[in-house]
């Protein structure tokens, strides 16, 4: 059996989900997908609210996406282990509970899917609708540090690199390279800390 990982499914990836969880359930490894708020969060950031209320809010949204995937045939789970399968994690209660990221727009899903990584002491794939992390117009292959880029939330980066979880980010919409990441090989993209 294959190491296990998180995968964060971005929320601009809800009308790519097929071949993305085709890629995930023929990879032969235990995958916890994160799923990101998408277009529920964005419907929370129209309405203006902000601090706990949108926090939380946010994270109904996460949630929601979730149960999308669910719809796709991906068992849920409402606790944090290590997967024996593909499950997606219904992450409300869980983050209820441990509340512990700041509650700001500067916190997505990016790093609450880091924070459940490190969790699990398990590496991170970040799913994104672009090739991976760009500063000044430059894809960036490797970062080590913070830097400018509007690709992650503004906390991710830091968190990552503070937490050491292995993380790559890819582009979740570019045909064959979740599968061919999955299986060791080298795709375009954005390494951190390692």
């Amino acid at each position: 059996m294959e190491f296990p990982v998180v995968v964060k499914v971005g929320g601009s990836l809800i009308d790519d989900l097929d071949p993305i969880l085709f890629s995930l359930k023929n990879s032969g490894r235990p995958v916890l997908i994160v799923p990101g708020g998408g277009r529920f969060a964005d419907l929370v950031r129209r309405t203006g609210v902000s601090g706990d209320a949108a926090h939380w809010m946010a994270i109904a949204a996460m949630e929601q996406t979730g149960w999308y995937i669910v719809s796709k045939g991906v068992s849920p789970v409402t606790r944090l282990r290590v997967p024996p399968g593909v499950e997606v994690l219904l992450p409300y209660d869980v983050l209820r509970s441990a509340d512990p990221l700041p509650h700001s727009w500067d916190i997505t899903s990016d790093t609450i899917s880091a924070w459940i990584a490190s969790r699990l002491s398990l590496p991170l794939i970040l799913l994104k609708s672009v090739d991976g992390i760009r500063s000044g117009g430059m894809l960036q292959d490797q970062v080590n540090g913070e830097l400018q880029t509007e690709d992650v939330d503004p906390c991710f980066i830091g968190y990552v690199i503070a937490s050491g979880v292995k993380t790559t980010v890819i582009n979740g919409r570019a045909p064959g390279r979740l599968k061919l990441l999955l299986e060791g090989g080298e795709v375009p993209g954005t390494t951190i800390g390692f």
